[in-house]
């Protein structure tokens, strides 16, 4: 495969692995206003590489949501000397194959054929509650933080097992459910699995993050996350809810609800490597990050057209055309804003709707202030378990797969 890269290189020995520093993809432009030294830049993407003190990544943090990114940046493991530079080369390319992809399908004009409605999509749909909504997302931001680093992280996770675990009681299909453990972090993902009938090895990905942070500058130093990310957790669980009454898929789908986002997309990065390197075949992965504040308008979503798939993008407008029937908006949020660019990099196709354009989005996010309250949309957000419900059910049961 061609890759054309333009690297710059400022690699000297003072940029050397140290046991302090954070290795880290964002976009250059966003190191740069942090005041990081940006030690190489892809040149297709503008996504950077950077080594981080500890304070420098709460500069980053709080300048990425300043910018009104959830995460934005995704953190890499620290090399030796010798490993470091095939290590970003091989990153970069990861990064700018997934681009040129999505350039080639564009360019080459591919369409859909027009969908059939599905009556059992269609029912399954019209089976989201806002009370379960409602309930889950209660349920998240009752504690004072989920963070992945705090003194207690794994408290909220082990609540959304438990609130897993209530909502499937009486379920008609088997559900896997399991803790997901990580290097370097002590807090856990969550997977839940509906393995497939007839083509279990080829998986459907859906996901959200469990963590919080607060980063104001002066509070009370709680991180409820309400909106970001008990909203998208809340969605995925609603849609685990009401696809384990449907009839048993052809592919397998998986649910995840993902550990340390905030702190550079720990858990899934750590996820999407390994399945890379076992070869999963991955056919897409949906991202739910915050879908619970109507700030372009009750029913309008902004679709992430950076580092997502080209091909899936279209395949949910044929999907919103049938049984949603949103306003999609294309918007950019950058890199690492959320987790899917876990899953992009790792070259599997991806999707992420959000619930506005970016600069509509809820700003009470890392803040004591992300609760529910008169602003919180429930309808609006069930619009988004509706599109992972649909998604799940329909490639679940399809033969379609990125060209």
């Amino acid at each position: 495969m061609i890759r054309s890269l333009l690297l710059t290189s400022l690699f000297s020995s003072a940029a050397l692995a140290q046991p302090s520093l954070k290795a880290v993809l964002a976009d250059a432009s966003l190191l740069k206003e942090a005041g990081v030294r940006v030690l190489r830049t892809e040149s297709l993407t503008g996504v950077g590489y950077a080594q981080i003190t500890p304070d420098q990544e709460t500069k980053l943090s709080r300048l990425a949501h300043a910018h009104g990114k959830c995460g934005g940046f995704e953190a890499l493991p620290l090399e030796g000397v010798h490993e470091l530079n095939p290590l970003v080369t091989n990153v970069f390319g990861q990064i700018a194959d997934q681009e040129l992809k999505n350039r080639r399908f564009v360019s080459s004009s591919h369409a859909f054929l027009s969908m059939t409605e599905n009556p059992a999509i269609t029912a399954a749909v019209g089976e989201v509650s806002e009370d379960q909504l409602r309930q889950t997302v209660k349920t998240l931001s009752s504690f004072n933080d989920r963070t992945y680093n705090g003194s207690r992280p794994n408290e909220g996770i082990q609540a959304m097992r438990a609130r897993i675990e209530e909502v499937l009681k009486g379920a008609t299909l088997p559900v896997e459910i399991e803790y997901v453990q990580h290097k370097g972090i002590k807090q856990n993902s969550i997977r839940a699995r509906i393995v497939g009938s007839t083509r279990p090895s080829e998986i459907v990905v859906l996901g959200g993050h469990l963590d919080s942070i607060n980063q104001e500058w002066f509070g009370n130093g709680q991180a409820p996350g309400a909106d970001d990310n008990a909203s998208g957790s809340s969605n995925i669980l609603e849609a685990l809810r009401i696809l384990s009454h449907q009839k048993q898929p052809e592919r397998t789908i998986e649910f995840f609800w993902y550990a340390g986002e905030e702190g550079g997309l720990l858990g899934s990065s750590e996820i999407a490597q390994t399945y890379k390197s076992q070869k999963k075949d991955v056919i897409g992965a949906l991202q739910l990050d915050m879908t619970l504040f109507a700030g372009t308008g009750q029913f309008v979503l902004g679709s992430m057209t950076d580092f997502t798939s080209a091909w899936l993008r279209s395949y949910f407008e044929s999907l919103n055309t049938l049984y949603i029937k949103a306003k999609i908006v294309n918007d950019k949020c950058g890199y690492g804003c959320s987790d899917h660019a876990s899953w992009n990099r790792q070259g599997y196709p991806t999707l992420m709707p959000f619930e506005a354009t970016f600069k509509d989005m809820n700003h009470n996010i890392h803040t004591s202030s992300d609760v529910v309250d008169s602003k919180s949309n429930f309808t609006h957000s069930a619009m988004f378990a509706k599109i992972a419900v649909a998604y799940a059910m329909d490639l679940s049961n399809s033969t379609l797969r990125e060209p």
